[in-house]
């Protein structure tokens, strides 16, 4: 199968570990980190949930962008 190049329906994903308290059960308030990644253009899109209840992780989806704007982003962060 042959490797296609992005299209514009492309997306990039990444997630958040939703950070601890001292007790490591209850998740401390991720705003801050979901408001930086949201400036970054990325969205939530799901939630990943512990078995017996709790956030394990929180999913986030982008437009795939192309390896130049990826380049220019970096150095802007």
């Amino acid at each position: 199968m042959e490797k296609s190049e992005p299209t514009d329906s492309s997306w990039e994903y990444t997630t958040l570990r939703p950070p601890r308290g001292d007790t490591k059960k209850e998740a401390e308030d991720p705003t801050d980190e979901m408001n930086e990644l949201a400036a970054k253009g990325w969205r939530l899109i799901e939630t990943i949930d512990y078995t017996g209840g709790g956030t394990k992780f929180l999913v986030f989806e982008r437009p795939a962008s192309s390896a130049a704007d990826r380049s220019q982003n970096k150095r802007q962060s």
